[in-house]
């Protein structure tokens, strides 16, 4: 029993990052943007790669600037490829690494899109696309594929930044138009 207590232990340092997600998401992007960064120093460019790949997939969101949204987003892949499923499944059994790629390449595709450049945006939509297996028969797993899908459409399309986007385009704040949900740690 103490061993089944010891797997599911919270990591305070996801907590942390959980609680700045409820804030960007209450609408205090600046606040938000802070406090990631003050956590971003704390965990360090070496440590632990669940903690910088899920604060940098975050911050991402914060950024105002669609150079920086893209800079963070390469920071949580390149966090990413430095996770095992171990560390994954130590923070939450059912999670698998293979399940982060399809939303990191998304998101770095939306990226690339708002940044004008089609073909870079092409080929990440492409593995995010031939990742969505790993992804639950759930709401998480639809919106996925639903925002591939819509991204897909568009990059089809004339690619013009505003054709096809909601109401805030494809600049609006946190990128909901062209980017996927983003799962709470």
């Amino acid at each position: 029993m103490a061993e089944q207590q010891e797997q599911v232990a919270p990591d305070a340092m996801m907590t942390r990052i959980g609680q700045v997600v409820m804030l960007h998401h209450g609408g205090d992007r600046e606040e938000a943007r802070g406090r990631f960064l003050d956590l971003w120093a704390e965990i360090g460019e070496d440590g632990d790669p669940l903690h910088r790949c899920t604060l940098a997939h975050y911050m991402a969101d914060t950024q105002d600037d669609p150079s920086d949204e893209l800079a963070w987003d390469l920071r949580a892949l390149s966090a990413a490829e430095e996770l095992s499923d171990e560390r994954v499944a130590e923070h939450h059994q059912s999670l698998a690494m293979r399940a982060f790629y399809p939303s990191l390449h998304l998101n770095l595709a939306a990226d690339y899109v708002k940044l004008g450049r089609s073909e870079a945006a092409r080929s990440h939509l492409r593995r995010a696309r031939s990742s969505v297996g790993a992804l639950g028969d759930d709401s998480y797993g639809d919106g996925i594929r639903a925002a591939i899908g819509r991204l897909e459409l568009r990059l089809d399309g004339d690619g013009s930044p505003g054709e096809g986007s909601g109401p805030h385009g494809p600049d609006g704040p946190g990128g909901e138009t062209l980017g996927p949900p983003r799962q709470r740690p």
